[in-house]
């Protein structure tokens, strides 16, 4: 597995790989992973994310479901719940341009599969102005990644929801007011040397795997 995956960074390292053949390879990693490395690393990660000074003040903080080998966040919602801050999800809009709404969760939420498959709020629940917020709103954002590297680059779905609900607060937007802050979740083994950057990536904060914390420079 190391051979291979040195085999691999090197390849990323050099701009062989296309990006879907990246998330190929690192969608790949994090299904390979037993469910007993799955909860350890989500414990991990748990134990990363309460000392993350961004969680420590926030109040409204959006994550999501894992999903496809996706690292486990949902541990750290007993946490919020402890703090009275709210838990928000991602939701597909309907009828927009790939975007997302943010509507906040609890136990008693309806939930469904969007087309994707993956468990989210009934839009119909979420429609309700008093049931979500925009993304500006919230303080902190915890996002899935499929891959990251040292220097805080990271690598996405390749579907642009994200990228497109958050375009306010890339750098070039033009846009000030409130932005929340955007924190990458992936597990370590998905970590590679370099990453190719795209215009359209909007910065994050920080990223946070079963084994480090990074701050982009």
């Amino acid at each position: 597995m190391n051979d291979l995956r040195s085999s691999i960074d090197a390849q990323m390292t050099l701009g062989h790989l296309s990006r879907t053949e990246l998330r190929r390879e690192l969608r790949r990693r994090r299904r390979a992973l037993s469910p007993r490395q799955q909860q350890a690393a989500s414990q991990s990660l748990l134990a990363r994310l309460r000392r993350l000074p961004e969680l420590l003040s926030a109040r409204r903080v959006a994550l999501y479901l894992p999903n496809d080998g996706e690292i486990d966040p949902r541990p750290l919602l007993d946490w919020l719940r402890q703090r009275r801050a709210q838990a928000y999800l991602p939701v597909l809009r309907p009828l927009s341009d790939n975007r997302l709404w943010f509507v906040r969760y609890d136990e008693h939420t309806p939930m469904v599969a969007n087309r994707f498959g993956i468990s989210e709020p009934c839009s119909r629940h979420g429609a309700h102005p008093s049931r979500r917020l925009p993304p500006w709103a919230l303080d902190a954002i915890l996002l899935p990644l499929v891959g990251f590297d040292d220097s805080g680059q990271r690598l996405g779905m390749g579907g642009g929801f994200y990228d497109r609900t958050l375009a306010f607060a890339h750098p070039d937007s033009g846009q000030g007011g409130p932005r929340p802050r955007l924190i990458g979740l992936a597990h370590d083994v998905q970590r590679v040397e370099r990453l190719p950057v795209a215009s359209w990536d909007v910065p994050l904060n920080a990223i946070v795997s079963d084994q480090r914390v990074i701050r982009p420079a």
